[in-house]
């Protein structure tokens, strides 16, 4: 009875003064790609390039879910991702965004388009050959649009979007698409706090038991602090799409710049896609 009564109080989580990850181990991190094959094709072939230099006895790569919606090739995007290969030594890890799972709701729910569209499901469904219907007010005319979709999603694309992990640990950093609810252990976050967080994550001083790796919150610059980073840099209009490397306790990013932001740093130079390295 004594001992119910006064139970101490769970100790709160004590964040790695220097995070670093396991010896022998190389991670890069993906932020929110929504469309942007022109990008992504281009740091991923670059991250290869420095996986193969590199002397280590695991390479993982982490996408940081947000594949689809808003950009012109979510399909393209999708496709990409499930033919990366499988025997070049790397580990590819896919996280679940919310943008994945808006558009498995809306195969299984058609009524949900009015609402997905409104964050940009629009952009995937014409990577689809496919567009709202008419009536979007009408439930009923999404019905044939859902149809549609789900007969033009292959198998393996399917298969993709139906196995999306919610999160990855790696020494002392944690990876979710979105964040994760303060006061919480890690291990015991909820998939919806993983894939939609926002305010309570971002605002909180709170510390985690590891340094938080996420996208979803878009921002001009990557964010780095004690407790998170975070590396939407907003691909589908900044031409920016942004990853993050961890070797040991340092950490660097690697950046695909296309046509759209390198107009701004560097006029002359063309369209093609350039890629710039960074420590952070």
């Amino acid at each position: 009875m004594i001992s119910t009564l006064f139970k101490r109080k769970p100790k709160a989580p004590v964040a790695p003064v220097d995070p670093r990850v396991p010896e022998g181990t190389v991670v890069w991190a993906i932020g929110d790609i929504h469309g942007r094959l022109d990008l992504l094709a281009p740091l991923v072939e670059a991250i290869r390039a420095d996986a193969a230099s590199v002397s280590a006895t695991r390479k993982v790569v982490v996408f940081l879910g947000d594949y689809i919606d808003r950009g012109p090739d979510s399909r393209g995007v999708i496709n990409y991702l499930v033919g990366l290969p499988q025997d070049a030594g790397i580990e590819w890890r896919f996280l679940k965004g919310n943008h994945e799972e808006a558009m498995l709701k809306f195969l299984a729910s058609p009524s949900f388009g009015p609402s997905w569209c409104e964050y940009g499901g629009d952009a995937a469904l014409a990577s689809y050959g496919l567009k709202p219907p008419a009536m979007k007010h009408r439930a009923d005319a999404w019905v044939p649009v859902a149809a549609d979709l789900d007969h033009k999603v292959t198998v393996g694309e399917r298969a993709f979007l139906e196995t999306l992990e919610y999160q990855v640990s790696i020494g002392d950093y944690f990876f979710a698409h979105a964040g994760a609810r303060p006061g919480i252990p890690l291990e015991q976050q909820a998939d919806k706090d993983l894939m939609w967080i926002r305010g309570s994550f971002l605002e909180s001083e709170e510390e985690f038991e590891r340094v938080i790796v996420h996208g979803h919150t878009p921002a001009t610059e990557v964010h780095a602090d004690q407790r998170r980073i975070g590396i939407d840099t907003r691909a589908y209009d900044s031409g920016v799409l942004t990853a993050l490397r961890l070797q040991g306790s340092s950490r660097s990013i690697l950046q695909a710049l296309g046509e759209d932001a390198r107009d701004a740093e560097s006029r002359g130079e063309g369209a093609t896609v350039g890629i710039r390295m960074a420590p952070l």
